[in-house]
C-alpha cells in the first residue's frame, strides 16, 4: 500500500537526457500535457493550444516576481575568490546569503565585488548561511537608495540557473529565464510555469474576456531544497515573501462567488493563494509564508493549474499530487517520460484541471 506521507512514494525514474538544458526557441512552442482530474484523461498538445482552454470570465493569476542576478563573485582582502548567492533582504543594507567556500568565511570578512561595491560578513544565519552588509562607494546601503544597490547587482551579478542545468549562465538567460510579465525584483529562481507565455498569447486571452491579475511571491532557494526526512511531515519549508493586493483579492473572490474559474500559473501562485485563503476566499496583504501542500490538504482557490514538471521526491511533486490526485500524477509523469517530454525549469508544461 502506498503511504503518501512517505517521501519515496513521490519518486519516479527520469532519464538525465530529459532534463532541459536550454529553453525552446519560441516560448509558446513547448509541449503541453493536459491532465483532466475529473475524467482521469491525458492529452498531448502544444502550449499555444492552451488559449482554447480559456473562456470569458476566467481569472488567470500570474506571479509577477522577477529573478535577480543573485550570483555575485568577489574577493577577500587576501585575494581569495568568494561566491555570494543572495537569498533575501533583511533590511535596506543587509542580505542573507550563501557563501562559498562557506566554512572559511568568518565574521567581519570583507568582500570586494567591484570598485563601487563591497560587503562585510556581520553574522551567521541558519543552515550555514551568512548575513552580509553591503556598502556602495564606502557608504552602507542605508545611506543610499536601495534601487541603486539592485542596479549594481545587475551590473556584476549572474542569473542563478538551477543546479540541474549543467552549464554556466549566458547573456540570453537573463531574458529567457524571466517571464514576459515579471516586474518586481526579488526571486532567486524563476516561477517557471510562466516562461511559456508570450505577450501575444496574453493579449489573445484578454481579447477572449479572460481577466488577468498578478500577485507576488519571491521564489527562494528552498524551491530546490530536497526533502531529507522519510516522513514528509517532518520537512521544514523555507519562508518566502508573498503579497496579494486588495483589488486582486476582490477580483478572485468575485469569481469564486460567481463560480467562474480561477487558473493559477505555477505552484508559487497556488502557494500564495492558499497562504491567504480561508473558507474559499482570499484576503489581501503581505506575509512570509512557509505553506506546505501535500495530499490530504484541500486546494481552496485554484480550479486549474499550469505548471512545469517537477523533481522526484520534491515538495512540488507533493503539491501537484494534492491538486490532481496521486495516482493520476504518477500516471501522467510516466506518460511524459515515455513520450520524452522535456523536464524542469526550461522544460515542457502541464495543464491540470
Amino acid at each position: 500500500m502506498i503511504d503518501l506521507l512517505y517521501k519515496k512514494s513521490y519518486f519516479y525514474n527520469l532519464p538525465q537526457e530529459l532534463i532541459a538544458q536550454y529553453p525552446t526557441a519560441n516560448r509558446s512552442c513547448s509541449r503541453l500535457l493536459k491532465i483532466n482530474k475529473n475524467s482521469n484523461s491525458i492529452e498531448h498538445l502544444v502550449f499555444s493550444d492552451i488559449v482554447d482552454f480559456f473562456k470569458k470570465g476566467d481569472v488567470l493569476v500570474l506571479n509577477s516576481s522577477r529573478v535577480i542576478p543573485a550570483r555575485l563573485f568577489g574577493y577577500k582582502l587576501s585575494g581569495a575568490m568568494i561566491e555570494v548567492f543572495l537569498l533575501n533582504p533583511i533590511n535596506s543594507n543587509e542580505w542573507t546569503c550563501l557563501v562559498k567556500p562557506g566554512r572559511k568565511v568568518k565574521l567581519d570578512t570583507i568582500i570586494k565585488f567591484s570598485e563601487e561595491l563591497s560587503a562585510k560578513v556581520v553574522r551567521y544565519a541558519e543552515e550555514g548561511a551568512r548575513v552580509i552588509r553591503f556598502s556602495l562607494n564606502g557608504f552602507e546601503n542605508n545611506e543610499v537608495n536601495q534601487r541603486v544597490l539592485m542596479d549594481e547587482f545587475k551590473k556584476i551579478g549572474k542569473i542563478p540557473l538551477p543546479p540541474y542545468i549543467n552549464r554556466n549562465a549566458s547573456e540570453t538567460d537573463s531574458e529567457t529565464y524571466q517571464t514576459v510579465y515579471a516586474n518586481v525584483d526579488g526571486s532567486v529562481a524563476a516561477p517557471t510555469a510562466g516562461l511559456h507565455f508570450t505577450l501575444d498569447m496574453l493579449e489573445r486571452l484578454k481579447d477572449k474576456g479572460v481577466i488577468i491579475v498578478k500577485l507576488l511571491l519571491h521564489v527562494g532557494l528552498g524551491t530546490f531544497r530536497p526533502v531529507h526526512e522519510d516522513n514528509i511531515l517532518l520537512h521544514k519549508m523555507h519562508s518566502e515573501f508573498a503579497t496579494i493586493s486588495n483589488d486582486v483579492a476582490d477580483i478572485i473572490n468575485h469569481a469564486k462567488d460567481e463560480q467562474r474559474r480561477v487558473i493559477a500559473v505555477g505552484t508559487t501562485t497556488v502557494r500564495t493563494l492558499e497562504s491567504f485563503a480561508e473558507n474559499k476566499r482570499v484576503s489581501y496583504g503581505s506575509k512570509w509564508t512557509d505553506i506546505f501542500i501535500y495530499p490530504g490538504k484541500e486546494i481552496q482557490i485554484a480550479d486549474a493549474l499550469i505548471t512545469n514538471f517537477h523533481m522526484p521526491e520534491s515538495t512540488l511533486m507533493m503539491l501537484v499530487s494534492a491538486f490532481a490526485g496521486y495516482d493520476l500524477i504518477m500516471q501522467a509523469y510516466k506518460e511524459a517520460v515515455d513520450n520524452k517530454y522535456r523536464f524542469f525549469s526550461y522544460g515542457d508544461a502541464c495543464l491540470i484541471y
